[in-house]
């Protein structure tokens, strides 16, 4: 697979935000462009709409932020294509209102909500949470959230649950690589399924994501509910949430079923075990010329090192 690289930025050539979100307004029309409420609104607002939230300090990293542009023109999202310009090129195909996420499974109160029940679940935060990619790439993004954990109390898992099932929208008409024969990444088995342990779930660090940069999230980086689980490579951050299930047996994943060999369940960024393509001791951070060695468990290795206590990393890759 031919793996592109994102171009060099210099200060200057940097497009303004607010210009760059005008140019693509006028672009792909106000119809088409993502929507999503407010917690305040019951209709629904364009991308771009500024999302509220407080930075907590406790989750900050010390690097710069990736530039905005940067951080939505090369993205991994395959159900727009296998190319990293793809999402942001396709994504207005995307309507992220309405939309309701199904929490199920084994639970003692399962129930379906709407995107703006969600909202009001937990307080919106701001966290600085660095994301790393399997090819060797990684980016430090202020997401907007609240932990995945507060979701799951309020449906009470039973004792059968042990893993957390993320399902992403299955709709051809929306994303087009899932339409056969048209941009069709046909290693994949849609719909995108992604799964956590339990305890990694509830992990504080694990944030259900609706915005980024101070915004509502734009459609290419999953739109209008992701996952982010900052210790893991890109791909286990499930996007565009339909459906979160509690489930006793581990979940088989679209890339575990893809490539197993290549992508295992934990997916934890780890420089000592390697891709079978590539070495994962170190990466470029999006914005940068030098690489740099990659941290265990990206940088995050206090907070989450013993949920593996025991564990033979080599092996449960």
């Amino acid at each position: 697979m031919l793996i592109k690289r994102a171009p060099m930025f210099k200060a200057s050539e940097i497009t303004d935000l607010k210009l760059y979100c005008n140019r693509r307004e006028f672009m792909v029309g106000a119809a088409a462009l993502a929507l999503f409420p407010t917690v305040a609104a019951a209709t629904s607002t364009p991308s771009g709409q500024p999302l509220k939230a407080t930075r907590n300090p406790a989750f900050n990293n010390s690097d710069a932020a990736t530039k905005f542009e940067s951080a939505t023109t090369y993205n991994n999202f395959y159900e727009f294509g296998v190319n990293k310009e793809d999402p942001a090129r396709l994504a207005h195909t995307l309507r992220p209102r309405p939309w309701t996420v199904q929490v199920d499974g084994h639970v003692a109160k399962p129930k379906t909500y709407d995107v703006n029940d969600l909202l009001r679940l937990s307080p919106l935060e701001e966290r600085v949470y660095a994301l790393r990619c399997v090819e060797g790439w990684s980016m430090v993004i202020p997401w907007i959230g609240f932990p995945l954990a507060s979701l799951l109390k309020r449906v009470e898992p039973t004792g059968q649950a042990k893993f957390v099932e993320f399902t992403t929208l299955l709709d051809p008409e929306q994303f087009p690589a899932q339409r056969k024969g048209l941009l069709n990444f046909s290693s994949l088995d849609w719909p995108y399924v992604e799964g956590l342990r339990l305890d990694e779930a509830m992990h504080p660090l694990t944030l259900l994501t609706v915005g980024m940069y101070g915004q509502v999230l734009p459609n290419q980086n999953g739109a209008p509910i992701r996952v982010v689980v900052p210790w893991k490579y890109g791909f286990k951050s499930a996007k565009s949430i339909v459906r979160i299930r509690l489930v006793s047996d581990q979940p088989k994943t679209a890339w575990e079923k893809a490539q197993p060999q290549e992508y295992g369940f934990y997916s934890n960024v780890n420089p000592m075990v390697d891709h079978p393509r590539w070495s994962q001791a170190s990466e470029r951070r999006i914005g940068e010329f030098l690489r740099r060695k990659t941290p265990m468990f990206n940088g995050y290795a206090d907070q989450v090192g013993s949920l593996y206590a025991g564990m033979d990393l080599r092996k449960y890759f």
